[in-house]
């Protein structure tokens, strides 16, 4: 569900993005700049992929697990600041077509690759921010939906198709209002988790002890067999419901004080700052 939410929103974005940009060269007849902006879409589809290696690179690289950890909650804090950003302010202005049909045109008398510039940088911009919210989530669930992945971008490529081609009549408002309420829940779950993982790497690297730390709920731990296989509660963050609420609340079983107190102030937060834009 989180990698559908993600992936659709985003190739949502980078398909209106290409599809206004092939219009406007369709209606102004530059028929020599199709070769560019498809260049600029699959240079931009391979250096998505690169960050996406260089980023798991960097993490794997990392000698302990006290460092991983801090790394983690590094990482999760500035990709949830990355959401505030993007949601709130980037996206408010993706379907201001006429301010990008006026940035290709400047691109493109300024060079004879302007186009190519504009659609690379464009999907870049996409491609990093899948990739940095992809991984965030990664990093709380341990798992990865292809299924979710590529439903998403599917979807999405064919809904910006049907937009910008044929015409058709959508309330973009509605579809990127009510993906954004998601993405709102999915930033203050990674601040919340971001916050867990600072707690790990203070353990790990001894600074503070694991009996010290205060936790205001701790009731489903899991029950081990005679045959030493582990069941977890339902609510459990390993349980069948704890882990869907763990990969898009950033929800925890066992959280301490700091972690329940930022995730509601960046839930309060979030959701003030979408009721400010989309009300």
């Amino acid at each position: 569900m989180v990698e559908f939410i993600i992936v659709f929103r985003e190739v949502l974005e980078a398909s209106l993005v290409v599809g206004i940009i092939y219009l406007l060269l369709e209606k102004t007849n530059q028929n020599s700049h199709f070769v560019k902006l498809w260049y600029g879409i699959f240079t931009s589809i391979l250096a998505s992929i690169l960050v996406a290696y260089l980023v798991i690179k960097a993490k794997d690289s990392l000698g302990n697990d006290s460092v991983k950890a801090l790394f983690e909650s590094i990482f999760l804090y500035l990709t949830a600041f990355l959401i505030w950003y993007v949601v709130f302010w980037l996206s408010k202005n993706v379907s201001d077509r006429k301010a990008l049909e006026d940035q290709t045109v400047k691109a493109m008398q300024i060079s004879a690759w302007g186009v190519f510039f504009v659609v690379f940088f464009a999907i870049l911009r996409e491609g990093f921010e899948t990739v940095v919210f992809l991984i965030s989530s990664f990093s709380i669930t341990g798992s990865f939906s292809y299924t979710g992945f590529s439903l998403g971008a599917i979807l999405a490529i064919i809904i910006g198709y049907l937009i910008v081609r044929q015409g058709r009549k959508a309330d973009l408002k509605n579809i990127f209002k009510y993906t954004t309420l998601l993405l709102v829940f999915l930033s203050a779950g990674m601040i919340a988790y971001g916050t867990h993982e600072a707690e790990e790497y203070l353990v790990k690297s001894h600074q503070i002890k694991e009996t010290d730390i205060y936790r205001p709920w701790d009731i489903l731990k899991p029950e081990i067999s005679s045959d030493g296989a582990k069941s977890y509660h339902l609510l459990h963050d390993k349980g069948t419901i704890g882990v869907f609420f763990k990969g898009f609340f950033g929800y925890n079983s066992n959280p301490n004080i700091p972690e329940v107190i930022l995730w509601l102030l960046a839930l309060l937060f979030g959701l003030n700052m979408w009721r400010r834009f989309y009300y």
